[in-house]
């Protein structure tokens, strides 16, 4: 009961806001808050100026860091607030205004037990970038090296913790009134956002996913990142090296020191797809603030706040339908989808192909260096509500990364198909991961892993029964002869599948 007036009273104080920027219809489009948003409309009525994305994101500036970082996360659900307002919400710039320097040295001799000076030998007062969680100042370490220390915003913690049970909170009230809202996960999104900016805010986990980062793209020249200072990075306090380079999206700026708009864009694309299809994790904010262009022609990636994660079963997924989707089979399209088990099996397989070519067709047929498959999977996802195709939210953020991606790419070179340039790096994957050889693999390796698990469920078993003899429990005779035939039977079904399908593997290995 508490929390319900606590998260009322709140929502008032946001719809009071929304409603001066004229951006009430976020919460007047949803029955849960349709009468909060009434009563903010009639205590503070506003005409504001711009698009309905605009007043939003202006409004959400205002409520602070927690609700730049929601916006951010809004502009991916289009699903939930339209194509036209999760535009303008993806330009929500999460620049405001610095915290003092005051609070930059206390946090800074909090975390390391030692004062800024005698960490370093100089740290620049002003920032040069402040954002909702952090802002980042120039500094040289005692050992004469420049870096780039990016320090947590006091206070931001509490504040994301009070509004992330709003969002829990909503979520919950919209699943028991709105059961069409449910396929919509909306609780889930809830978590995914909340897991998000909860590792945004310790620098550590940052530090970690740019040194997993790193790891992954050890091998190529064409993609870097600047080097984690560990004994200079806390929970509110991450060191990396300074870098220097021209920003990805300034053209004239990249033509002027030589390089080809063509070959920068070539070099995005890899690394993108490298990052989605093979290692699985990807920068979730590669916007052209955080690319920069090295002197070598290499792309720099900075931020490391925002990552994604992408499991081996939703790679294969997402390679198989982009190429059956490229290749206009919008048969497979839907057949991917009910493999997956996206769409439930009652669905029909002939109206989800039909379907995906409706949304496809005016897409793909477009010229080609308009194709944009980003689009496409927003599209899709869109349409999926009529099949129950329950949202995922790791897709979501994986297709805002592609839009923004495309968008660099075009920037740089607007006559490229992008996706032309990544065609290749997905075919290859999929050869080398959904393949007859592959899948062949894949079952050796599973039946490797079923065989290394069988000695713990012995012991366990063996552990039980020691446990049931110890407390007085006896089995009648007849009991246990029938268990040992079960025993017998169950082994001999257990056992047969596993080794005809062995001989198979290997008689196929041996043919290839």
């Amino acid at each position: 009961m508490l929390r319900a007036i606590r998260n009322t009273v709140r929502l008032l104080t946001i719809a009071r806001v929304l409603a001066r920027h004229d951006a009430l219809f976020l919460l007047s489009n949803l029955a849960v808050t349709r009468r909060i948003a009434a009563i903010a409309r009639q205590v503070s009525n506003r005409r504001a100026e711009g698009r309905p994305g605009e007043r939003l994101a202006h409004a959400l500036v205002e409520l602070g860091p927690s609700f730049i970082k929601f916006g951010q996360a809004l502009s991916t659900r289009a699903d939930l607030v339209g194509d036209a307002v999760a535009a303008d919400l993806s330009m929500l710039q999460d620049r405001i205004a610095p915290f003092p320097f005051a609070d930059v040295e206390r946090i800074v001799a909090e975390e390391f037990d030692a004062p800024i000076a005698e960490l370093f030998a100089e740290f620049d007062p002003e920032p040069i970038a402040a954002a909702s969680v952090a802002q980042v100042h120039r500094a040289v370490t005692r050992d004469g090296r420049t870096v780039a220390v990016k320090i947590g915003r006091p206070g931001v913690e509490a504040a994301f913790e009070q509004d992330v049970d709003l969002l829990y909170w909503l979520a919950e009230v919209a699943n028991r009134t709105q059961p069409g809202l449910r396929r919509l996960r909306l609780r889930e999104s809830v978590t995914a956002f909340a897991d998000t900016v909860a590792m945004e805010m310790d620098m550590r986990f940052e530090a970690a996913a740019a040194s997993e980062l790193a790891e992954n793209f050890a091998d190529d020249d064409s993609f870097r990142l600047p080097e984690v200072l560990w004994q200079l990075t806390g929970k509110r306090v991450l060191t990396t090296a300074w870098i220097e380079g021209i920003p990805i999206d300034e053209r004239d700026r990249l033509a002027a020191a030589g390089f080809q708009p063509m070959d920068i864009a070539e070099k995005a694309a890899r690394a993108f797809f490298r990052m989605v299809f093979t290692d699985g994790f990807f920068h979730g904010d590669m916007h052209p603030g955080n690319l920069f262009v090295g002197s070598a022609g290499e792309i720099i990636a900075v931020d490391f706040g925002i990552m994604g994660r992408v499991d081996v079963a939703t790679r294969r997924y997402l390679g198989e339908m982009l190429l059956a989707f490229l290749n206009g089979n919008y048969r497979r399209v839907a057949e991917i989808h009910f493999e997956a088990g996206y769409v439930p099996p009652d669905r029909s397989v002939d109206l989800f192909a039909q379907a995906a070519r409706s949304i496809a067709e005016p897409i793909l047929g477009r010229p080609a260096s308009e194709v944009s498959v980003a689009r496409l999977l927003a599209q899709l996802f869109k349409v999926t509500e009529t099949f129950g195709m329950e949202v995922q939210p790791q897709l979501l953020v994986l297709q805002k990364t592609m839009l923004t991606a495309e968008g660099i790419g075009r920037g740089l070179c607007p006559e490229v198909n992008f996706w032309e340039l990544a065609r290749p790096l997905i075919e290859e994957w999929m050869v080398q991961n959904v393949a007859p050889p592959a899948r062949i693999r894949r079952g050796v390796e599973d039946a490797w892993d079923a065989m290394q698990r069988i000695p713990a469920i012995v012991r366990r078993a063996d552990a039980m029964s020691r446990q049931m003899s110890e407390n007085g429990i006896r089995l009648h005779p007849d009991t246990l002869r029938a268990l040992h035939e079960r025993r017998r039977g169950s082994m001999v079904q257990t056992w047969l599948p596993w080794t005809l399908i062995v001989i198979l593997m290997v008689v196929l290995l041996y043919r290839m």
